[in-house]
């Protein structure tokens, strides 16, 4: 037995979460369901002009590892903040869900802070992101320590992270550590306009290192350049070992070895759709880590995001565990 099932590298970020409508959104040139990066100027502008907020603990990859903490699994992240205060929040909120989290803080001073994300959530419960990377920009290779590494049965890869001037150099060394003492590799595609901006570096990362792939609707339509969505499931599964693609109220697809399940969403009320995605991924992989089949798996992805945006946040608050025993998946 491996320490850890599963760690993850990505953006450590605090989300700060406020209510918004179409309104304010045109007015201010922010993108509906999508994320934009801004910088720190913006970042303050923005903050500025929105109404009360809620800052919580959040990040892509933080939040699937804050799930696979949360259902009890052993698990760690790698990601950087400063050693401010939202840089301390962070670091709280994820080992207190049970996670190793021992990448050095950045020294306060210059021009970098914590990153954050402003998440405007409409009353259709779709969030808009506008992320200032902070200091997660700047993980490097000398941040990626070998031996967690190893350790690892998945390591768990956020796409957002290519965003990174040497995050491509941070996911190789990792990679290229996991594999080496038998582990297996899984990258969530984080967002279509990430995509866009680094298709080709995802495409051969899936070809060559990927044995899972997480994505939604969108993203993987924008992978495969294509509108037809059966079309980029086929293409995707040809490519890597499991597929595991959300489709929004839809559902789940489910893809490995020539087998496709279709996994039914559960219905709940919309209250931030913020996270679903990410705690769909975390559920998925402890399930698979614990020895469940993809479909279980699969369901267990769909509880988990149905119960983080039936609240506001991008970590889960009802007992995961729970919820799967009352769905009969335990």
């Amino acid at each position: 037995m491996k320490k850890f099932q599963v760690v993850g590298i990505g953006n450590a970020m605090v989300d700060v979460l406020a209510s918004a409508d179409e309104g304010f959104l045109a007015a201010n040139g922010i993108g509906k369901g999508i994320m934009q990066l801004i910088d720190m100027k913006r970042a303050v502008d923005l903050y500025d002009r929105i109404g009360p907020a809620k800052e919580i603990s959040g990040g892509s990859a933080a939040n699937t590892i804050a799930g696979v903490a949360h259902l009890g699994g052993r698990t760690a992240y790698v990601g950087k903040v400063c050693d401010d205060q939202l840089g301390r929040i962070f670091a709280h909120d994820l080992r207190a869900q049970g996670a190793v989290y021992e990448t050095p803080m950045a020294t306060p001073g210059g021009a970098q802070e914590t990153g954050r994300c402003i998440i405007l959530v409409t009353p259709d419960g779709e969030r808009s992101m506008n992320t200032y990377l902070g200091w997660s920009e700047f993980l490097t290779p000398e941040d990626i320590f070998e031996q967690q590494m190893a350790e690892a049965e998945w390591i768990y890869l956020e796409g957002y992270r290519f965003d990174g001037p040497a995050s491509h150099q941070a996911f190789a060394k990792a990679i290229a550590a996991c594999k080496g003492a038998g582990g297996r590799v899984s990258i969530t595609l984080s967002d279509p306009f990430c995509v866009e901006r680094h298709r080709d570096a995802f495409r051969r990362m899936i070809r060559d290192d990927v044995d899972l792939l997480f994505a939604n609707r969108a993203e993987l339509l924008s992978m495969y350049k294509t509108e037809d969505f059966p079309a980029a499931l086929k293409a995707a599964a040809a490519e890597v070992a499991i597929v595991a693609c959300t489709e929004g109220e839809k559902g789940a697809h489910i893809l490995s070895g020539g087998q496709h399940w279709h996994v039914p969403a559960i219905p709940t009320d919309i209250v931030d759709a913020t996270g679903a995605g990410d705690l769909f991924a975390g559920a998925f992989l402890w399930g698979l880590t614990n020895g469940h089949g993809l479909e279980t798996s699969g369901r267990m992805g769909c509880l988990a995001a149905s119960e983080v945006i039936s609240h506001v946040g991008a970590r889960p608050e009802a007992d995961l565990t729970g919820l799967f025993r009352k769905h009969g998946l335990l």
